[in-house]
């Protein structure tokens, strides 16, 4: 990330909270802390599914295009990076980081707990742990570099260890509006 704050007035709240039950009262409650911070929050479902699209790929298809409509208009990505459904993040959350990253937008990522990505799996998701304490149950190496998540998430963005409101802090003060 460039060490020189952009001017930054929407960020795209990128995260699994969209598939929680209460996930547009979820939404309202991030843009709210967002605009709180002196930043617009633009959050996926304020778009709504054209009512006459019911073949699922068609939706699906739209949804894709809405989002990276929302991106494009960012100015930067506030990232929901915890573990789901399993140990690791949402798959679509970390595309939409990379799509991010590969624009040249800032991203900031934030997790509930500190520790290694390893440690954290461990603590968390001990079941997908083999026996070694090292592999995974099928035998595959578990990365560890000493940062909280895969380092292709870890190296582009700074993750905060807390929640929205913990990396909005930090992405006002990068900006130097605190």
């Amino acid at each position: 990330m460039d060490d020189v704050a952009p001017s930054i007035r929407t960020l795209y709240l990128a995260g699994p909270d969209v598939f929680r039950p209460d996930a547009r009262e979820r939404g309202a409650a991030l843009k709210a802390l967002c605009a709180h911070c002196g930043f617009e929050g633009l959050f996926p479902l304020d778009q709504d599914v054209p009512a006459d699209l019911v073949d699922p790929g068609e939706q699906a298809r739209w949804i894709y295009r809405a989002n990276i409509a929302l991106i494009e208009r960012a100015d930067a990505v506030l990232a929901n990076l915890d573990f789901f459904r399993g140990p690791e993040p949402d798959s679509g959350t970390c595309f939409e980081v990379g799509y991010a990253v590969a624009k040249g937008k800032p991203v900031f990522g934030y997790l509930p707990e500190d520790g290694s990505f390893a440690q954290r799996i461990r603590r968390r998701h001990p079941q997908a742990i083999g026996p070694d304490g090292e592999l995974d149950t099928r035998g595959w190496h578990i990365e560890e570099f000493g940062l909280p998540l895969n380092l292709m998430l870890s190296v582009p963005a700074p993750l905060v260890v807390g929640d929205a409101g913990t990396a909005l802090a930090r992405l006002v003060a990068w900006a130097g509006r605190g």
